[in-house]
């Protein structure tokens, strides 16, 4: 990433260039990238924003301003406590100049607003929910080793109780996580595939989505407040004014052939 990128990069997120690499300026910029740049995957265009691209990108930025970042895969739990795919998630370990170890991740969606401390097993408040990492096997694991996190026993991220994903302490590199996106952008068992989401943080600590045509505003105490946008002209204008997305017509997920998808055909 070239200075120039890495100045565009910083003016989307509404700061300068800090001047050590700290814990407070990753819990700045953690923040910020959450309620600048949207959570969204247009099926029918392949636009990006979903955790490949976004922890991907916050990865690059994050070392050019000379944070230790490494790669770790993770498996979400779905419905029923069910494990998704390996490479299902990217997330990211930090290290920073002060000594510190952080759990980074601005691709998941509703999660938590500031890095997560990797090493901290008791509860860490966030204004996302009450989080914990825990071992997911009976041995404790250390959390750093040279060039990154270390240790063979995975990790469990807790939002309020409830798992959320299944981090793997090994590094790895970008490529690794291909089949994950592949899955994702083409499997009919993806939610990906079968609707349209935009979502970020509000500057208020709250969110907003725009799922298909129905608008979600959600207050930071958790109440929610939902609205049906009814004309095309009413879901461009959120896109644009509301997460900065400029779209000549409203996307639709596009229509998938039964036969194609028994037959394994990718669409």
């Amino acid at each position: 990433m070239d200075p120039a990128l890495i100045d565009g990069y910083l003016r989307r997120l509404g700061t300068e260039r800090p001047g050590r690499p700290t814990a407070d300026v990753l819990r700045e910029l953690h923040l910020r990238h959450l309620r600048t740049v949207p959570f969204e995957k247009i099926v029918d265009r392949r636009r990006g924003g979903f955790c490949y691209e976004l922890n991907g990108a916050f990865a690059v930025l994050l070392r050019a301003l000379g944070f230790e970042v490494a790669l770790l895969a993770a498996r979400t739990y779905g419905k029923e406590g069910l494990l998704g795919v390996p490479y299902d998630h990217l997330a990211l370990w930090v290290g920073t100049a002060d000594g510190g170890d952080w759990l980074a991740d601005v691709g998941f969606g509703a999660h938590s607003h500031g890095p997560l401390a990797i090493g901290e097993r008791g509860e860490q408040r966030d204004p996302g929910g009450v989080f914990r990492v825990t071992e997911a096997g009976a041995d404790a694991a250390d959390v750093r080793g040279p060039g990154g996190p270390a240790g063979s026993e995975d990790l469990v991220v807790l939002c309020d109780g409830t798992p959320q994903y299944r981090l793997e302490l090994r590094p790895r590199a970008l490529g690794d996580f291909r089949i994950g996106a592949w899955w994702h952008g083409t499997s009919p068992d993806s939610h990906f595939g079968r609707s349209l989401v935009c979502s970020r943080l509000t500057g208020q600590g709250g969110r907003i989505t725009l799922g298909g045509r129905r608008l979600t505003l959600t207050a930071p105490d958790g109440e929610k407040e939902a609205v049906d946008l009814t004309s095309d002209a009413e879901v461009l204008e959120v896109y644009r004014e509301r997460f900065g997305i400029a779209l000549d017509r409203v996307p639709e997920v596009r229509e998938r052939s039964v036969a194609r998808e028994r037959a394994g055909t990718n669409l």
